[in-house]
């Protein structure tokens, strides 16, 4: 077997994700300032900070929205400010973006949302395109009857879970979500914790997740990386960041919503 890698292939090898002395900024304000983060294969993390902190930016730079103003971001290896165009496709076929509000084709039905990735980036017949849809509908627990359906026919849950279905349709191996269950009643963003976590396991992937939720934090993430002064401040299990003295960590982790959420997964030492 070669070890030549082609031009539109990523390293099967390299970090999902690694970011080298990020520098991001608007205009004058400064945003992150020589951050730093790697995250492991296979891993579910979650990303936390306070308002402003720069977590949605930094989502952003991952993904090609923003053009960093200082360091290097590789994905799967590929220093996204080097790569060459066969490498940016093979890029943004690796991964999929749930978007905090779903960010679905509101003119489009979710099958025809799910769909829409496949036509961009494959040649499948549009049967084979229309059948994997409703596989991938199928996939995150939506009945058969969603995929006819428009954003605005669908309450929250379902939204997000067709948003989903959409950043799965390449079957990539790096997902991005963004607030996955805000906007979700309580017994609703367990479900989707859940399903978020099965479909981790289950389809190997690499999990980055943008999360305010403390219940979403215990119950499915291996690390957690917490964002704090414009840098990356700690990344590991929430017992490991508990111990660390910093004022943001201290009042988000041991606080009083912390402790309650703590408490109710005692058994919760991830790797």
């Amino acid at each position: 077997m070669s070890d030549v890698i082609e031009e539109d292939e990523l390293d099967e090898d390299a970090a999902p994700i690694e970011v080298i002395g990020l520098v991001s900024q608007y205009g004058d304000h400064l945003i992150h300032d020589g951050l730093n983060l790697k995250v492991k294969r296979g891993e579910v993390l979650g990303v936390v900070g306070g308002s402003g902190a720069g977590k949605t930016v930094l989502l952003n730079t991952l993904i090609g929205l923003k053009v960093p103003e200082g360091g290097v971001v590789k994905i799967f290896g590929e220093d996204l400010d080097r790569a060459s165009t066969a490498k940016w496709d093979a890029i943004e076929r690796s991964w999929g973006v749930l978007f905090q509000q779903g960010a679905l084709f509101s003119n489009l039905t979710v099958k025809e949302n799910v769909a829409a990735p496949m036509h961009e980036h494959t040649e499948l017949s549009n049967k084979l395109i229309s059948e994997l849809a409703e596989l991938k509908i199928a996939l995150v627990g939506l009945p058969p009857l969603a995929g006819a359906l428009k954003p605005n026919e669908l309450s929250g849950g379902m939204i997000k879970r067709a948003a989903l279905a959409r950043a799965l349709a390449l079957d990539p191996q790096l997902v991005f979500l963004d607030e996955p269950t805000s906007g979700l009643d309580p017994i609703g963003a367990a479900a989707f914790d859940e399903l978020i976590a099965d479909l981790s396991a289950s389809l190997h992937l690499t999990v980055f997740m943008i999360t305010h939720d403390l219940d979403s934090l215990h119950a499915i993430c291996d690390r957690v990386a917490v964002i704090a002064d414009k840098k990356v401040i700690g990344v590991g299990t929430i017992p490991q960041l508990e111990k660390l003295d910093h004022p943001w960590i201290n009042e988000y982790f041991n606080g009083p919503r912390g402790r309650a959420t703590s408490q109710a997964y005692p058994a919760r030492e991830r790797h």
